[in-house]
């Protein structure tokens, strides 16, 4: 079925998949919808946020009229993505924090997991660290704070780089740690401010050219982009329209929740 690609997110972080979306479907129409509302997602009860997500995502399909829903949240991938998939009749594609990667990369068999609180302490997690990173050392780091720091640099604000270095600080104890999952898609966003708090050189690694990959494999026949690509907010935000604009997107409409 004919339609854009939609990423959601609760900010502004999804844009962070933007760039290689459209390296992989460079003629694709992309549509952006997040929930500013009600951001941050991570520190909110878990019931709630499925209702919510799950409230949010239905309206944003059917406004939008997309042939794939991307979740480009790693809090709301780890908590609704079965939900979403059984409530929704379009494609859904999750996100998860990049272990698997993290883990073949790393040297020294120590990494870190940079995330929000919701993140840190999910079972997904565990899984996944079980699963993919059972031989390494994975040091888990709650850096909730990151998330408005993001959201300030896309409003063209300047991100405090003391809260950065606060919330970093915990991955830079260990002198062999060499490889830092992003695993928020707020964080990427954040990427040099992240390099430049670190002590040494380490490798960052995030979840968007994979989610790029899998989306280009799952929509086989998106619309052809035409002008500038729609986006939906739950709240009017002029911060947010600037920083959606700077990335092809249109002003943001409001979305109407049952």
């Amino acid at each position: 079925m004919p339609g854009p690609v939609l990423i959601f997110d609760s900010g502004v972080g999804g844009l962070s998949v933007i760039e290689p979306l459209r390296r992989r479907l460079p003629d694709a129409a992309l549509a952006y919808a997040c929930d500013n509302a009600m951001m941050p997602y991570g520190t909110r009860p878990d019931g709630w946020l499925v209702e919510r997500i799950l409230a949010v995502c239905e309206a944003a399909v059917a406004a939008s009229g997309c042939c794939v829903l991307v979740v480009a949240c790693n809090t709301a991938s780890t908590l609704a993505l079965d939900a979403l998939r059984s409530r929704l009749a379009v494609p859904v594609i999750g996100t998860v924090p990049a272990i698997k990667p993290a883990a073949e990369l790393s040297r020294t068999r120590h990494i870190g997991l940079l995330a929000t609180s919701a993140t840190v302490a999910r079972p997904y997690t565990d899984r996944l660290i079980h699963d993919f990173a059972a031989d390494c050392r994975v040091t888990r780091v709650a850096a909730d704070p990151l998330v408005r720091q993001a959201e300030r640099l896309l409003a063209g604000e300047e991100p405090d780089s003391r809260i950065i270095q606060e919330a970093t600080a915990p991955l830079w104890g260990a002198p062999d740690l060499d490889v830092v999952v992003l695993g928020c898609t707020h964080f990427p966003l954040l990427s040099p401010c992240i390099a430049a708090a670190a002590p040494r050189p380490v490798s960052l690694v995030d979840s968007s050219e994979a989610i790029a990959r899998r989306t280009a494999q799952i929509a086989v026949d998106p619309s052809p982009r035409c002008g500038q690509d729609k986006s939906y907010a739950t709240a009017p935000d002029a911060r947010l329209a600037r920083a959606v604009a700077g990335f092809g997107f249109a002003e943001p409409g409001l979305l109407t929740l049952d």
